[in-house]
């Protein structure tokens, strides 16, 4: 049987369903998973997507007949994969999830033990390689599927790492997108004192409202309009799999990655003066330069997952951010939470007395253009291109992508890992410089023939 390898991507598998991704392909996966990791046990997550019990029963069919042991979480959100592989001793951990894809799409996420991400580098293109080896004989004892609940221990674990007492009766709307926050909400926030208002909590992988991808502003509508509306003190919107989370402020703004990254960055080095910070190569300057107004350290590193984690592990830093959504904790097996993030920020509001957006202000001194989109037939031809086309730079790094520097702006023009795109992000000293440099941008790598997404 012929396979689209195209399905295997730097930090998980992910494709179409039911042409690129199905049950017959999980079963050739799961085949090369044990001929790469033999692993004893395994634990399995899934979200609300269509094809999940598929793909699902097809790991099951093989790992069972091969004497593996299963133990199966059900429907939960992705950092629910983390916290069993920091908790449990199974020796993989796999999440059946596409995260803010479309509903045609489906995917697989693995986690070794500790959580430790299996990536491109770490084991990913080698169950690729070994995808058509076929079968392996059964095993003379068969595994067996022990279904496990972890919700309410995961929620502990996520009190333990925010000051409840400071919770206050806010009013908050909460966009699950009919993605997995729809469960995981409704749970962390029973018992406590916020007036929730819920958009779209019903699990539905068919996403009939909007496709649960909080980066594309038409899917936010709804959101906006009821913060609006009902004259909400802030605005939750995750994507599909729970594990990223924008915030809405009081005047219906989406908040950036980056604002979000600093302003969870003031939180921690309040609590815990001096420790590391990280940030990715495209969160804008305002996050460096709180982190050392507040007296703390700071790393800009590679965009993605897999990195980030190892980066904290290998400097202990206690929180990261990414532009994108993600948030990382060093106390949350160095893995993010869409949940202990909103927590969070519920939190330092309660405790601050002070509306989002009055802290948002503070923070947004920097305009950008957020993530613009091509697409490119080479890649890494017009990052090159990009590079050498600003001989005058002030700076120029290749950290992820290529960044250029002047003194009142900078761009970065980087591949995306999971999407065949180009990805442009400006930031600049002033709105009318950040228009003007923008559309620069946009002719240059169109007439490198980019073609805006």
């Amino acid at each position: 049987m012929a396979y689209d390898l195209s399905i295997f991507k730097d930090y998980d598998i992910r494709g179409t369903y039911p042409d690129k991704i199905n049950g017959n392909v999980a079963e050739a996966i799961a085949y090369a998973i044990v001929r790469k990791f033999q692993p004893r046990s395994v634990g399995i997550c899934r979200d609300m997507r269509l094809s999940g019990t598929e793909l699902r029963d097809a790991f099951v069919r093989v790992f069972t007949a091969l004497g593996i042991e299963v133990f199966d979480a059900g429907l939960v959100g992705t950092e629910m994969q983390y916290y069993i592989a920091g908790t449990r001793p199974y020796d993989l951990v796999l999440m059946i999830s596409a995260s803010h894809n479309p509903p045609e799409y489906n995917g697989i996420k693995l986690v070794k033990k500790g959580p430790i991400a299996v990536t491109s580098d770490s084991g990913l293109y080698e169950v690729r390689d070994l995808l058509g080896a076929g079968p392996l004989p059964d095993a003379p004892d068969k595994g067996s599927v022990t279904m496990i609940d972890v919700i309410g221990e995961w929620k502990k674990k996520i009190y333990s790492l925010v000051d409840v007492s400071s919770l206050k009766p806010l009013s908050v709307v909460v966009d699950a997108g009919n993605g997995m926050a729809g469960k995981l909400v409704p749970a962390a926030f029973e018992g406590l004192p916020m007036n929730v208002t819920p958009l779209f909590f019903a699990l539905d992988g068919r996403f009939p409202n909007h496709v649960p991808n909080p980066l594309i502003d038409s899917n936010n509508k709804v959101l906006v309009k009821t913060i609006t509306e009902t004259h909400a003190d802030i605005g939750l919107t995750f994507d599909g799999d729970a594990d990223r989370i924008f915030l809405v402020d009081d005047r219906g703004r989406i908040v950036s990655g980056t604002i979000t990254t600093a302003l969870l960055a003031q939180h921690f080095l309040k609590n815990h003066p001096g420790e590391l910070i990280l940030y990715n190569a495209i969160c804008g300057r305002i996050v460096p330069e709180t982190v050392k107004r507040m007296g703390g350290k700071s790393k800009r590193v590679r965009v993605g997952h897999s990195y980030i984690k190892t980066y904290m592990r290998e400097t202990g830093a206690i929180f990261a951010g990414e532009h994108s959504g993600h948030y990382y904790y060093r106390d949350f097996f160095a893995a993010e939470s869409g949940v202990l993030t909103a927590l969070l920020v519920l939190s330092f509001l309660g405790r601050e007395g002070r509306k989002l957006s009055e802290m948002v202000d503070a923070l947004d001194v920097y305009p950008a253009s957020g993530e613009i989109n091509f697409v490119v037939a080479d890649r890494d031809g017009t990052q090159k291109a990009m590079r050498d086309a600003f001989p005058d730079a002030s700076a120029v790094d290749e950290l992820d992508g290529v960044s250029i520097w002047y003194k009142d702006y900078w761009f970065n023009v980087r591949a995306s890992k999971t999407e065949p795109l180009l990805r442009l992000n400006v930031e600049a000293d002033t709105a009318e410089l950040l228009k003007e440099k923008t559309d620069m941008l946009i002719q240059k790598i169109e007439s490198l023939g980019g073609k805006r997404k």
